[in-house]
């Protein structure tokens, strides 16, 4: 459940400034100060709620970033929280309004379910990015071959036009790590997600070739849970760990399911898959080993 706040930041002058996530991410950090102005009040969701003729789960859908301000609503809120100064109040209207301005990837809504559009956001913002991978590579370091496979498997109804949108959209989020300033991707993969034929032989054979290249990279590191390592601590399946570099944004634990998602930033559930992560680093193959590894499967396909 994201929860992840902090004051706006701002250019000299009071401008919000944009950081990289966009509208995600400064949704979550207005619904994040929004939050602290109310509890400081000690003004309940309910009375907050009522200000502005909304139930109270609208506004935990607002204090979690999950959608838009209405400038009317904002408004309301700020006079009740007490907030008078009028620079302090443009500053946050500003900051709403950047917030709705749609990301790039709001041109593939028609594909996204409404629980993954975030995670993109999220993805975009992110310093860090930690993820534990049981069935398939990774998102950002999948073969556009691979991942074409992949959505084939997933949306077996889907039309030829729609699995091409699919691996566009996801070809498009991997020029992340292209950035300058993009994250730093540490991923740890189960080896039976490594030997699954995914869309065939050659499919597999060149994903394996990609994830040699990428290994190589300063930003990545990819790390092996062989089979000899027995059971693990994820024995629950994936999930990826975002760190932000927003200092007052919260670490998300994003775990992804069938027909939903979960978000979860409450500080002890971050403590309880941090220390799951680190131990199947420790149980994984050293980086270190991981070209030899990926040749070695390579050459038994």
């Amino acid at each position: 459940m994201i929860s992840a706040g902090s004051e706006a930041a701002t250019y000299p002058g009071g401008r919000p400034a944009q950081p990289r996530g966009g509208p995600t991410v400064l949704r979550m950090m207005l619904g994040g100060r929004l939050r602290r102005l109310r509890e400081s009040r000690n003004i309940s969701r309910d009375e907050a709620g009522r200000a502005i003729r909304a139930s109270n789960s609208k506004i935990c859908r607002l204090e979690l970033g999950r959608i838009p301000f209405k400038q009317q609503d904002l408004a309301e809120l700020l006079t009740l929280y007490g907030v008078t100064d009028s620079t302090e109040r443009e500053t946050m209207q500003a900051l709403a309004r950047q917030a709705g301005v749609p990301g790039w990837w709001h041109q593939y809504n028609d594909l996204l379910p409404s629980w993954f559009g975030p995670y993109v956001g999220l993805e975009e913002a992110a310093s860090t990015i930690r993820t534990f991978e049981a069935q398939f590579v990774h998102d950002l370091l999948q073969t556009e071959e691979y991942a074409r496979a992949v959505f084939r498997v997933r949306h077996r109804r889907a039309s030829m036009y729609d699995i091409d949108r699919r691996v566009s959209l996801r070809l498009r989020r991997q020029r992340l790590l292209d950035h300058p300033d993009g994250p730093r991707l540490w991923s740890v993969v189960d080896e039976a997600a490594l030997r699954r034929p995914v869309g065939g032989r050659a499919v597999q054979r060149g994903q394996i070739e990609r994830l040699i290249e990428v290994a190589a990279r300063p930003d990545v590191t990819l790390q092996v849970l062989p089979f000899q390592a027995g059971g693990h601590a994820a024995a629950g399946g994936s999930f990826s760990i975002l760190r932000f570099a927003e200092p007052d944004l919260s670490d998300v634990v994003y775990l992804e399911q069938l027909s939903g998602a979960l978000y979860l930033d409450k500080q002890e559930d971050v403590d309880d898959y941090t220390v799951v992560m680190s131990e199947l680093s420790v149980q994984a193959e050293p980086a270190g080993n991981t070209e030899s590894l990926l040749h070695a499967i390579l050459r038994e396909l």
